[in-house]
């Protein structure tokens, strides 16, 4: 195997990034609190004002942070593909690398002939990275394991199962990050990767089952505290940590939410999803994201698009169905949103959308005593952005980085192995570089 070529212009020689799935400026009082984030505060860059895409979506941000480029240019749109009345736990997802439209941060790595790890990073099934556990999740009868394996690395992935499968206490969170943290650990003490991506979603998954502000949010966020100083040490252990620098940020915000909206009811009662031989049809379709839903419309039938726009234009003259703003492509455009859709309907704060019929249009969470938050949203809501931190070699210390973009952490972390990216949407944040 050729040794790595950095051409001799990188600031460290391996790279560490950590997703912390949803970790937000909503936690920044919490976070600078915490003994490893304040260490990693002090010691480098870091900033509560990191701005994500549109729309804020895990697949869909993960995509950016490793192409640099929004997702009208990319073209994972959704975590799911477009299926209609397809029940949420047997939707697929763009799990797979070849759906990617661009160049990503770890096939460029690749071709510098660097080792490249990844754990449960979003859309990486079947892609060029050496070690790779994807995330991935067994739909329709499937086995979970099997189809790790089978669009993973086999060999590597077997070895964690066979090493530190009894020390898993289950696939639900919190238990699943601290497996993860533990086969980050072991991957970079066994295989010093130059590049490793690591996605965490506990605190994600407590925000959406108890709210934002509830205190199991600072219960987690203490957790992620203590695997991101497992995964630190592992470096240290590994005798790399003087050449590693590390990249923490958080995907999305999330907002609490009080109603559940069904919009797709409001198609039906118009006509524009019905039925036919027993099956459900459509001629306009909402797929929603949570914090706001895609107008789809069967055959670009302009007519069906004007009947259901001004039909959701009345919704939203009501205020009954939490419609915030209704984006045309005017607006999208200016949001890099995906070119496929021409509408888009935003979600207030307190609302959410829901792709499935049901028998009662908005439902009330606040009723049924149901705890719930949610993102999806516009990344230009309010008190909304995400949290960056880097440290390590080259990186500024106690260095308040300001508002930055999530397209900006590609071309900064090819930058940081010394790599020239190619011409992405985002820019090298050289002001947080000690150079």
């Amino acid at each position: 195997m050729k040794k790595p070529d950095f051409s001799g212009r990188e600031l460290a020689k391996h790279l560490i990034m950590i997703s912390l799935d949803a970790l937000s400026e909503s936690d920044w009082e919490i976070v600078k609190a915490l003994p490893n984030f304040q260490r990693i505060i002090e010691n480098g860059t870091y900033t509560a004002s990191l701005k994500s895409v549109f729309p804020t979506h895990t697949y869909v941000v993960h995509t950016s942070i490793v192409t640099g480029v929004y997702p009208d240019k990319h073209g994972i749109i959704h975590n799911h593909q477009l299926q209609p009345f397809v029940p949420d736990e047997d939707q697929t997802w763009y799990w797979y690398r070849h759906e990617i439209k661009v160049p990503t941060l770890y096939d460029l790595a690749k071709k510098h002939h660097m080792v490249t790890a990844g754990l449960l990073w979003p859309v990486t099934g079947r892609s060029s990275i050496r070690y790779n556990m994807p995330e991935l999740a067994a739909v329709k009868g499937e086995n979970q394991a099997f189809k790790i394996i089978k669009n993973g690395s086999p060999l590597y992935c077997i070895g964690l199962e066979l090493r530190l499968g009894r020390k898993r206490v289950s696939m639900s969170q919190p238990y699943l990050d601290d497996f993860t943290a533990l086969c980050a650990a072991d991957t970079i003490k066994r295989k010093k990767p130059n590049l490793m991506l690591v996605h965490l979603t506990d605190l994600d998954n407590t925000k959406h089952r108890y709210r934002i502000d509830a205190p199991e949010v600072g219960e987690s966020l203490e957790r992620l505290d203590r695997r991101t100083g497992e995964i630190i040490k592992a470096a240290r252990d590994a005798g790399i940590y003087d050449d590693t620098a590390f990249i923490l940020l958080g995907d999305h915000g999330q907002i609490n939410v009080d109603y559940n909206v069904h919009l797709n009811n409001l198609l039906k009662d118009a006509g524009l999803i019905y039925e036919e031989n027993g099956r459900l049809e459509w001629k306009a379709y909402l797929q929603t994201t949570g914090g706001n839903a895609y107008l789809h419309i069967r055959d670009n039938d302009k007519e069906v698009e004007r009947e259901a726009i001004a039909l959701l234009n009345q919704a939203m003259d009501t205020g009954r169905y939490g419609i915030e703003a209704i984006y045309d492509r005017a607006d999208l455009d200016r949001l890099h949103a995906p070119k496929e859709i021409n509408y888009v309907i935003e979600a207030k704060p307190g609302y959410h959308f829901h792709d499935d019929l049901h028998d009662q249009t908005v439902e009330s969470y606040i009723e049924q005593g149901k705890k719930y938050a949610t993102h999806g949203y516009s990344p230009e809501k309010p008190g909304y952005k995400c949290i960056f931190m880097a440290f390590g070699p080259g990186i500024r210390k106690g260095f308040d980085a300001g508002p930055i973009e999530m397209v900006d952490i590609a071309p900064t972390a090819a930058r940081i192995l010394g790599m020239d990216f190619y011409g992405c949407d985002g820019r090298v944040l050289t002001e947080i570089m000690d150079i």
